[in-house]
């Protein structure tokens, strides 16, 4: 017979995820084992370094704050509401816990023991794979169908890693690698991969890597006759190798891929090329390990020879990013990821302007601004760059300069017919206002810098979120110099820039309702875009600039990091983060339904849940605001 208690916890539990995946009678098997325990205000459930518990953990009623010791202060991470579970090491993990569990308020949690838990994650695929992508991320998950049963990873990540988060996903590599001297023949190499039926084999010296050689070093060096076949395999390899830890997660090792070109990654002691070979992941490891694989669009990127094969490469995409929201993988890696591929479309649509014009005049760089510049661009909209060209002699400019329009005007015509539309505001680069030389682009950004609002319609806040697209870093080195230099004891640049900030017009009107279009095609319509994401955007660009935060372009990422360096208001920017990717998402959806830029939400069309949802992440939107009010005590531009 099934007590009231146990029906009740039942009852509670179905509601969320991972326990809705559960029949009734399973989900009773649990509850008759749960634990029930009451926290007082401030009490501490576990913290970092304790052991182990041998139990999970889900909210009942309450908030639970997770959070960890970052250079001797304790930085909140997240909170955990009724519904959110948190805990998760256990399942995962030997090692002690890494964060700090503690009660906010009075607090009711309900404990689930592992061993009773852990039949039902063996037999429901659908049970691990959402304690697998919630382990993996270290925020909380907001991507569940009406927000419902976030989970909470007890992850934490080092500042030197490549993302904010991982995939929990195991990769499968090999891990006895064929390995050769450096005095080694091409052609007993070659013999010896046949033999063993690999693609590659390491150079080492005292087990150590420090070249390898691939099937495509055979094709490119040894087949067309640059080497001749007995020459030793020092003389035909990369080097150095790319090298990664034991413990690289998917994600990683296909960052990396893409990031250095590479088809394989050496696997190491430590992650160094100092350390004892421990295997190599090749590029067919990921595939395995990965069905969709954003390499295969890069490699397909790079062979395209027209705007109409580009064009096929972005359908891919959507249908990427698509997936990719369906399966609730979390939105920052689906940015990291599509931001990559997005880059390698504009770089070979700048590679095949340069096909049809000849060889550049000088150098240059192509930066993306805007969205794609902080590489936010999931949905097809309007395309924003800047081109700058190395300083030349005078009578040399007007030459230069026109040869670089041309090449704007063909890459950015190539881009349009990808599915990117033209700036309606012209911030492209091949407008000449925004094509012109390193001398002329930083005389620029010290106008808009030393004296804001003097000709301000020529001022955009976009031209500060930039990212290389095709070009010279040391250019961009130079911008990102200026922009730091003109930052420092700069109160009427950041007294301008804060009140334009302020100038969108509010979510929400008095009554707290949202704020729809009066009149217009999207009459009745709301506009997540400069009414709820822009505001977040142009905030923390806003405190990035003043704390002088570089390489740093990403709205999440940039509201994550300032938690870090201005640990008093950590919890507000951890809010904003959080409400960034939840309004995000709602008009990545928006847009991929409707197969356009996503900028209005039909609010009639959302369900009530919904409707609360979108309001919850607009709240932290006015402490924001009056932080930025104190911050940069604005006034000259009010």
């Amino acid at each position: 017979m099934i007590n009231s208690i146990t029906e009740n916890i039942a009852n509670f539990l179905k509601e969320y995820a991972p326990f809705n995946y559960l029949n009734y009678d399973e989900l009773i098997q649990v509850t008759n084992s749960i634990g029930v325990v009451n926290l007082d205000k401030h009490k501490v459930l576990f913290q970092i370094n304790d052991k182990l518990h041998d139990s999970f953990y889900v909210v009942a009623s309450g908030v639970i704050n997770l959070s960890v010791v970052a250079d001797s202060e304790e930085t909140l991470l997240n909170k955990c509401y009724p519904g959110d579970v948190f805990g998760l090491r256990p399942f995962f993990a030997k090692n002690n816990y890494m964060m700090t569990a503690k009660a906010r308020e009075e607090s009711l949690i309900y404990a689930i023991p592992i061993d009773i838990f852990k039949p039902f994650v063996a037999k429901n695929p659908q049970v691990l794979d959402f304690l697998l992508e919630s382990f993996a991320t270290n925020t909380r998950n907001p991507y569940d169908k009406e927000n419902r049963g976030k989970l909470i990873t007890d992850n934490v990540y080092t500042d030197n890693q490549t993302t904010e988060f991982q995939y929990f996903q195991s990769l499968t590599y090999n891990k006895t690698p064929l390995k050769v001297s450096k005095t080694y023949s091409v052609k007993d190499t070659a013999q010896l991969m046949t033999e063993n039926l690999i693609d590659s084999a390491l150079i080492i010296e005292q087990n150590q890597p420090v070249g390898i050689i691939t099937d495509t070093d055979f094709r490119t060096k040894i087949a067309n006759g640059r080497f001749p076949i007995s020459t030793t395999v020092d003389k035909i390899m990369s080097s150095p190798v790319i090298t990664v830890p034991e413990n690289v997660s998917v994600a990683e090792a296909q960052l990396l891929l893409l990031k250095y070109n590479v088809s394989h990654l050496c696997v190491t002691a430590d992650g160094s090329d100092k350390t004892d070979v421990r295997g190599v992941i090749s590029e067919h490891d990921l595939i395995v390990a990965q069905a969709n694989n954003p390499g295969v669009l890069i490699k397909e990127i790079k062979r395209a020879l027209s705007a109409k094969e580009l064009k096929l490469v972005r359908e891919k995409l959507t249908d990427l990013i698509q997936t990719s929201i369906s399966k609730n993988i979390p939105l920052p890696h689906i940015y990291t990821i599509t931001g990559e591929i997005i880059t390698a479309i504009i770089k070979r649509a700048v590679e095949l302007a340069i096909l049809d014009l000849g060889s550049p005049p000088a150098r240059f760089a192509w930066l993306s601004i805007g969205s794609q510049g902080r590489k936010e661009q999931l949905l097809l909209t309007d395309q924003d760059s800047i081109l700058v060209f190395e300083d030349v002699a005078p009578e040399k400019y007007r030459d230069v300069k026109d040869y670089f329009l041309k090449l704007g005007k063909r890459t950015t015509s190539v881009l349009e017919k990808v599915g990117y539309p033209y700036c309606p505001n012209g911030h492209m680069a091949s407008n000449m206002l925004w094509c012109k030389s390193l001398s002329d682009w930083i005389k620029q950004y010290d106008n808009w810098m030393k004296t804001p609002g003097e000709n301000s319609n020529n001022i955009a806040s976009i031209f500060f979120d930039y990212e290389i697209a095709f070009g010279e870093t040391k250019i961009e080195d130079t911008i990102a110099d200026v922009i730091s230099k003109n930052s420092k004891s700069n109160a009427l640049f950041f007294d301008y820039l804060g009140n334009d900030t302020l100038r969108k017009n509010p979510a929400l009107n008095f009554f707290k309702k949202f704020n729809i279009e009066e009149e217009g095609n999207n009459k009745g319509k709301f506009d997540v875009k400069n009414k709820a994401i822009m505001p977040l955007v142009d905030g923390a660009r806003l405190f990035s600039i003043s704390l002088n935060l570089r390489g740093i372009n990403n709205t999440y990422s940039r509201f994550k990091q300032l938690a870090l360096v201005d640990p008093k208001f950590s919890e507000l920017y951890l809010n904003c983060a959080d409400a960034f990717l939840i309004l995000s998402k709602f008009r990545t959806l928006e847009g991929l339904k409707n197969d356009n830029s996503g900028d209005y939400i039909a609010i009639d069309e959302l369900t009530k849940v919904e409707k609360e949802r979108l309001k919850n992440a607009l709240l932290p939107m006015k402490e924001l605001e009056d932080l930025i009010k104190d911050k940069f005590q604005l006034t000259q531009f009010s």
